[in-house]
């Protein structure tokens, strides 16, 4: 390997274990209750309260491709994979605090997977000591707060996680707290929206932000469904529900120049990125009107990242092509995760 150009040093410009091309479309942030300025818009912000649980079923399938050109490699690309990830998420309100009109909450989840696969190109490692401890007939504990200005935050466990896991439980958290993205004011039937808010993941392309169009297209019947541990799923016996479907298309746009698209931490590091990225995500969400819950969400995402990363003399360089696919589905399930805590 040339000198100069260390793939664990002079390519690790941030603190993040790894580069996240496969971005979530929107905020993990979780609003509160705030009254609608008019009678014909709804409030569809969760309502919650300390003790009470709410089971999700989530299907997961990443198709990811990387293509590498260079003699070195950069210890955050990631890796190629072909992952499915199927289980049951219960989540635990530990704790709701008013804050002003606002308030803090506190909860905890158990993922408990009932079917993965995953091919990645190197071999996955075995689980490691604090995997298999925080691991029981639950399944895996996740504890997190939703602050006051509706971020997710404090997240706790998720490390004990799969790589497939983490991007399945993200993807829960960011349509668990869908919400907190619509108008302040309250929605109506037809309404459209627009909100713009740039990329948090570190990435090797500065400039990019997401631009939102979402719609209120109907009100329909929906209903929480029942599962099995094995994965199977029917309609539950209660009465159906009647559900908001909000539609919201996501586009990933670049500011920054394709021939220089260096983020500051790339530079303090003596590096220069060039390249583009792109990216579509569509989502499709059944909120309900009474409880403001997701009662199904579905969401299917095309990413690729096309850059070359070299020393800032332009010596010593590496190029990647990371193409990535993911289809997620997301339903309420009636019954609870075996062994409640």
């Amino acid at each position: 390997m040339p000198r100069g150009l260390q793939p664990e040093d002079d390519f690790s410009p941030t603190s993040s274990p790894r580069m996240l091309v496969f971005f979530c479309t929107l905020a993990l942030t979780l609003g509160p209750v705030e009254a609608a300025s008019h009678s014909d818009r709804l409030d569809l912000f969760p309502k919650l309260q300390a003790g009470q649980a709410i089971t999700y079923r989530i299907a997961y399938h990443l198709e990811r491709q990387t293509k590498t050109q260079g003699s070195v490699t950069w210890a955050q690309t990631p890796a190629a994979a072909d992952v499915n990830v199927q289980g049951l998420l219960r989540v635990d309100i530990l704790g709701v605090k008013a804050e002003g009109q606002r308030s803090s909450i506190s909860a905890r989840t158990w993922f408990q997977v009932f079917h993965l696969e995953a091919q990645p190109a190197a071999a996955t490692a075995a689980p490691s000591a604090t995997q298999k401890s925080l691991e029981d007939a639950r399944g895996m504990a996740v504890e997190f707060t939703i602050s006051p200005d509706g971020r997710i935050d404090k997240v706790n466990g998720i490390d004990a996680l799969s790589a497939g896991q983490q991007q399945a439980w993200r993807q829960w958290a960011t349509t668990f707290g869908a919400a907190a993205a619509f108008p302040a004011s309250g929605i109506k039937l037809a309404q459209k929206w627009k909100s713009e808010e740039p990329e948090k993941s570190p990435a090797p392309i500065a400039g990019l932000i997401w631009t939102r169009e979402s719609t209120y297209l109907r009100n329909e019947p929906c209903r929480i469904t029942q599962a099995a541990i094995q994965g199977d799923a029917a309609d539950a016996s209660q009465p159906p529900e009647t559900c908001a479907v909000i539609e919201t298309t996501a586009l990933l746009k670049q500011k920054s120049s394709t021939k220089n698209s260096t983020p500051e931490d790339f530079k303090l590091h003596q590096l220069r990125t060039s390249g583009a990225a792109t990216g579509s995500n569509k989502t499709l969400l059944y909120i309900s009107l009474q409880t403001g819950l997701v009662v199904r969400a579905f969401d299917q995402a095309d990413q690729s990242m096309n850059v070359t990363i070299a020393k800032s003399d332009g010596s010593n360089h590496v190029r990647y092509d990371i193409h990535a696919k993911s289809i997620t589905d997301i339903f309420r399930i009636a019954n609870a995760a075996p062994n409640n805590p």
